[in-house]
């Protein structure tokens, strides 16, 4: 006997078995529904008081049976045909205990969603079938599904309905029609949340990045939902009745994606979509589908990959629908994607690759940085949260034309340019890749490579957007990712930017910390402040000096090579005479060849 769909707790045995017995039943093939299933259903749903739904093919067979409550009913999945200009070849028939059988919102959603033949509910009231009402698909408009709706009307008009010669209607008007699954290639996204004790940030504030997030990925976000718990749900993350709720705005909201704003775990990920029958990521798969749109070099795109692995392979025994996702979409993108269903031995193998690709690329930009410390020019790194204005403020100090968008992480790969200070003192200022709250530890790790020019630096410049309501929370993710990179100590100075879109009493607020300065990196505002700040923190890092070696000592001349930035040097009688910058740190190495004042 083939089990019934929903939650049984609470029912009879006896009335299982008589919910069993609507699989024997068949309906004439020219029918929409027949007597005797109506007399079943209405019976049960007396008896039970819960909503019934019924799926019936187009032989007449009864398929599936799900009960719900007294309200809704979560219609099971089903294999069925895919074309654009045919229907699923499954009609639902449900009950409503209340006796009103017009279609709601949910039932209208499920009929566009699933393409059924038909969706009919029967009003039930006090044991009897009072009336009905069916809708069907007759075609597009704009983009969206056009539904007929008849009803409510007598049963009996129902049981006189030609059934084979409505679909034959139908299908012919679909054969012209063929953008049927238009409407779903759009992603629409709910998305959905945990407010738990002690959040870093206000749930509010965190799904509308979490919304900002999902529209720079191409999603249009069409609800939003959280729930208040003290620790996240151990199979679903978020309550049942919670998901219950997201599974009615899905329907009425015709969403293709839920999107969680906490990292979940792979079990959780096939619970929720095997309930809700829509592709569920959480804020992790959702940061890594930006990065594989916006990763440009070779570098940046193994970085992405290699995090899309990390994150995938535990993912991959029997994901559900995640298998199933080959029409592309969020969670989908990237450089790795064609790697995602392949064995894990695999993926395995394709991840020791890409790390060896980024050890060379690390070994690469470590001869690159002994240059740049050879030459003794010191180096300034631009960290701070997504979209706060670093490339902007690159571009303005630098004509660096980088890439600068008022989206979030719209650059990834990292950007250096020499920048001349007033005094004619250079600096070597790096573009890093922004951080955000809850930044995946697939992507730390990936970008570990990269971050090393922060770690490396000799100065932070911490670029804050002073228009953003979390500008605080912000400056707070910002620093919890730099001790993570152990780098939290180092010099830094903090550029609170769009200062003009900030109220002149915040900015003095602002300004009350030390060593920072207001701008608005893209009219140039305070730019010039900022610039003198910063020689004036990079000044004492390297010092000039000058010196005599004697010839039998030539060797240190190789010497100063390595360490300093040689700028004269010249062969005299008495030795060999050099003025070169050094680092200040090394500054006593050579105090025995100095010759007159250290030059400033």
């Amino acid at each position: 006997m083939t089990a019934i769909n929903g939650d049984t707790s609470g029912i009879r045995k006896n009335l299982i078995e008589n919910l069993e017995g609507l699989y024997n039943l068949v309906i004439p093939s020219n029918q929409i529904i027949s007597e005797e299933l109506i007399e079943s259903l209405t019976q049960l749903t007396t008896q039970i008081k819960r909503e019934i739904a019924i799926y019936i093919n187009r032989r007449g067979q009864v398929v599936a049976v799900s009960i719900g409550d007294s309200q809704t009913v979560s219609l099971p999945e089903f294999d069925a045909r895919r074309s654009n200009s045919r229907l699923s070849g499954i009609r639902c028939i449900h009950s409503h205990p209340n006796g009103i059988s017009r279609l709601s919102d949910a039932d209208i959603s499920a009929l566009k969603l699933k393409r059924f033949d038909l969706m009919a509910a029967v009003g039930v009231n006090d044991g009897i079938a009072t009336e009905i009402s069916f809708g069907y698909l007759t075609g597009i408009r704009n983009e969206s599904a056009v539904i007929d709706i008849v009803g409510p009307i007598a049963i009996e008009q129902v049981l006189e309905a030609d059934f084979v010669s409505l679909i034959k209607g139908l299908e012919h008007q679909l054969t012209n029609v063929d953008r049927l699954a238009s409407t779903y290639h759009v992603e629409r996204a709910i998305l959905a949340g945990l407010e738990q004790p002690n959040s870093a940030w206000h749930i509010a504030d965190s799904l509308q990045e979490l919304a900002q997030l999902a529209e720079t990925a191409g999603a249009e976000v069409v609800g939003t939902i959280w729930q208040k718990r003290d620790k996240p749900d151990s199979g679903l993350f978020i309550g049942r009745g919670k998901v219950q709720e997201i599974s009615l705005l899905v329907q009425t909201q015709e969403a293709n994606i839920v999107i969680l704003d906490d990292e979940i775990s792979p079990a959780q990920q096939r619970n929720l979509e095997q309930i809700l029958g829509v592709k569920v990521i959480d804020r992790t798969a959702l940061i890594l589908d930006i990065f594989a749109q916006r990763a440009r070099t070779h570098e940046g795109k193994l970085q992405v990959e290699l995090a899309q692995l990390q994150y995938s392979l535990p993912r991959l025994s029997g994901q559900g629908l995640v298998l199933s996702r080959l029409g592309g979409g969020i969670g989908t993108r990237g450089p790795g994607e064609t790697k995602l269903e392949v064995d894990r031995r695999k993926i395995r193998a394709r991840i020791n690759d890409i790390r060896r690709e980024i050890d060379n690329v690390k070994k690469q930009r470590e001869l690159q940085r002994k240059a740049r410390q050879a030459s003794a020019i010191p180096t300034v790194a631009l960290v701070g949260y997504t979209n706060a204005g670093k490339s902007t403020l690159l571009n303005t100090l630098a004509n660096a034309n980088v890439f600068a968008e008022d989206k979030l992480f719209a650059t990834l790969d990292p950007t250096t340019r020499k920048i001349n200070l007033p005094s004619g003192f250079e600096v070597l200022m790096t573009d890093t890749v922004g951080f955000i709250q809850k930044l995946p530890h697939h992507l730390v790790a990936a970008f570990r490579a990269t971050l090393e020019e922060v770690v490396q630096a000799d100065l932070l410049i911490h670029v804050i957007d002073a228009s953003h309501p979390q500008h605080e929370e912000q400056s707070n993710a910002v620093f919890r990712v730099l001790r993570e990179l152990n780098a939290a100590d180092k010099l830094i100075l903090t550029a609170y930017n769009k200062i003009d879109k900030v109220d002149g009493k915040v900015i003095e607020r602002l300004l009350r910390v030390d060593d920072s300065v207001a701008i608005s990196a893209l009219d140039g505002q305070g730019v010039e402040q900022l610039i003198r700040l910063v020689e004036e923190k990079v000044k004492p890092i390297v010092v000039d000096m000058e010196f005599l070696i004697p010839y039998n000592d030539s060797g240190i001349l190789s010497q100063l090579y390595e360490i300093a930035n040689v700028q004269i040097i010249e062969y005299l009688e008495d030795g060999i005479h050099v003025k070169a910058a050094l680092p200040s740190e090394k500054q006593t190495y050579f105090n025995s060849y100095v010759i007159g004042d250290v030059l400033s």
